[in-house]
């Protein structure tokens, strides 16, 4: 499945470059949303929320009444992942608070695990949190089966070429893929058609950004890997 991201911050769709720099604004969250009518799932991460300084709600509620979208960005309370759910959301995405064990438990029992997704995002090896300005001291393959109990899949963004529009490493996918069953979606530095593709060969979504917004990646020719996808 084919993934159009929507990334929020003062009130704007934009993109970041390693979600530092932005790089470009794009139209207002309903023409995004007409852009991407044809694509079964959105992604909408609410960038101030994620580095604790302030919110989107109006603009992520606006979007998840309209249009099938997996939500996340500072989701850190059960509260917060139930209005999330209560709001629209498909699916609710958490990552910083994945790593609280007692805090993971509780969102996972207020939204059920089938609702929530873990991002494990890495940035030279290592999974960053709290809007990845954090690193831990963790892999993602080396924590991957201890999150599974409480969730149906995983993002997981090499952060190390987000935005940069210089690919993506399909072989840290790969061993991502053998560890777990669970659903995969990969973002960061996906450019191609044929990483696209390579990932639907794994049987991993894409989830893209930059490359859409920059005209690198044509929403025509995404449609028709994603109609290829679905016969």
């Amino acid at each position: 499945m084919i993934i159009p991201c929507i990334d929020l911050m003062d009130g704007k769709v934009v993109q970041l470059v390693q979600g530092r720099d932005k790089a470009l604004e794009g139209g207002t969250p309903l023409e995004m949303l007409d852009r991407f009518s044809a694509f079964p799932q959105i992604q909408v991460i609410d960038l101030d929320a994620a580095k604790g300084r302030g919110s989107n709600d109006a603009l992520v509620e606006l979007i998840a009444s309209r249009a099938m979208a997996r939500v996340g960005g500072g989701v850190r309370t059960p509260e917060r992942a139930r209005a999330l759910i209560e709001g629209g959301a498909h699916r609710v995405i958490i990552g910083t608070a994945a790593f609280q064990d007692e805090l993971l438990k509780e969102i996972a029992d207020a939204v059920t695990p089938e609702r929530l997704i873990i991002a494990l995002d890495s940035k030279a090896g290592k999974v960053v949190v709290k809007g990845w300005e954090q690193t831990t001291e963790s892999t993602a393959e080396e924590t991957i089966d201890r999150f599974e109990p409480f969730c149906s899949g995983f993002l997981c963004t090499y952060v190390d070429k987000e935005g940069m529009m210089q690919g993506t490493d399909l072989e840290w996918f790969r061993r991502l893929r053998a560890i777990t069953k669970h659903e995969i979606t990969a973002a960061g530095g996906i450019t191609t058609k044929e990483e696209i593709a390579a990932l639907q060969g794994m049987g991993i979504h894409a989830a893209l950004g930059m490359a859409i917004y920059t005209g690198k990646l044509k929403l025509e020719e995404l449609q028709m890997l994603a109609a290829d996808e679905r016969r």
